[in-house]
C-alpha cells in the first residue's frame, strides 16, 4: 500500500460546495483529501504515541478529545461550561482563561436546529456554520436565534430542549439518511411553546442580545455515502491499532468500511498513518 501521509490526526476539515461535502485528514501540517479514496481500500494505523494538541506532552491518554490531563484541568476550553454554557463561571471571575473566554465566549453564537439523527438543538459560534452542522452528518440545519455570548446560547438550548432533543444519535446517523423534517413548522412551534421563558430571557439580557432569526433559510446538505452499513462495528484503536477496509463514505467525523466505522474526531491527537 501506499502511504498517504502521516502525523498528529484532528478533526477532518469540510467545507460544503454545490453538490456535496468534501472533507479532508489534517496530520499535523498536511491535508489529505478523503473524498477521492471513496470505493477503495484505505487503512489508518495507529503509531503508539499521543501528544496534548495544546502543550505537544506526550500522554498515554487523551482527555476531551486531544489534551493531557494537565492541560484539560487547566485550559478554559476543557472546563463543564464548555459542555453546559449555560453554567458559564466568568462573571464570578473564575474563568480559567479570561482572554480565551473573551475571544472564543463573548462572541456571537447561534441556536440553531439540525435533523441528523432526527431533530436536535444546538449551539455554535456564528463563525463556526456550516462547519458545525457539517461536522454533526445533519442533512438540514436552520439557524433559530443569534446571541451575544455563548451563555446566552447555552440558555436559549436550554430553554428550548425542553421540547427538543440536543444529542444525535450516531447509531441512526450512521444507517442512512434522515427523514426531512420541516424544521421552518418546528421553529414557529418553539417559538410559541417558548414565548414566555423567551421573553423572560430577552428582558433580563436586552433585545439586541438575543433574536429571533425568522428569515432564515433551511440548508440542505449531502454526504459522499455510496452505502451504510446493515451492522455498525466501531474500531477502536487503543484496543487494535489498525482500521482497514473498503471506504463506503464519510458523514460528520465518521468515516464507513465495509468492515466497520470510525470517528475520526475521537483520535484528535493521536498519531496515525494513512494508506491507500
Amino acid at each position: 500500500m501506499i502511504e498517504l501521509g502521516r502525523g498528529s490526526i484532528s478533526k477532518m476539515s469540510a467545507r460544503l460546495d454545490a453538490s456535496m461535502v468534501q472533507y479532508a485528514f489534517r496530520l499535523g501540517e498536511q491535508e489529505v483529501p478523503v473524498n477521492p479514496l471513496i470505493g477503495k481500500t484505505v487503512r489508518l494505523e495507529y503509531l503508539g504515541a499521543i501528544h496534548c494538541s495544546h502543550c505537544g506532552r506526550k500522554t498515554k491518554t487523551s482527555f476531551s478529545q486531544g489534551y493531557c490531563y494537565p492541560c484539560m484541568t487547566k485550559l478554559a476550553q476543557c472546563d463543564v461550561c464548555i459542555m453546559a454554557p449555560e453554567k458559564c463561571h466568568y462573571d464570578q471571575g473564575t474563568c480559567r482563561e479570561p482572554a480565551w473566554g473573551e475571544q472564543f465566549c463573548m462572541t456571537d453564537h447561534v441556536v440553531y436546529l439540525a435533523n441528523s439523527s432526527g431533530i436536535k438543538v444546538g449551539i455554535t459560534r456564528a463563525s463556526q456554520l456550516p462547519t458545525r452542522w457539517l461536522d454533526q452528518g445533519a442533512s438540514q440545519a436552520l439557524p433559530i436565534v443569534r446571541v451575544a455570548t455563548r451563555q446566552q446560547s447555552g440558555l436559549v438550548e436550554d430553554l428550548f430542549r425542553s421540547q427538543v432533543a440536543d444529542r444525535t444519535n450516531w447509531r441512526a446517523l450512521l444507517k442512512g439518511d434522515a427523514e426531512a423534517v420541516d424544521l421552518l413548522a418546528v421553529r414557529q412551534q418553539l417559538f410559541d411553546s417558548c414565548a414566555e421563558g423567551f421573553s423572560a430571557l430577552q428582558t433580563r439580557f436586552g433585545l439586541q442580545a438575543i433574536q429571533p432569526l425568522t428569515d432564515a433559510e433551511v440548508l440542505e446538505i449531502r454526504y459522499p455515502v455510496e452505502a451504510y452499513p446493515s451492522k455498525i462495528v466501531s474500531f477502536n484503536l487503543d484496543k487494535n491499532p489498525v482500521a482497514e477496509g473498503t471506504l463506503l463514505g464519510i458523514k460528520g467525523q465518521y468515516l464507513i468500511f465495509d468492515t466497520g466505522v470510525i470517528n475520526i474526531r475521537k483520535y484528535t491527537a493521536y498519531q496515525l498513518a494513512v494508506h491507500q
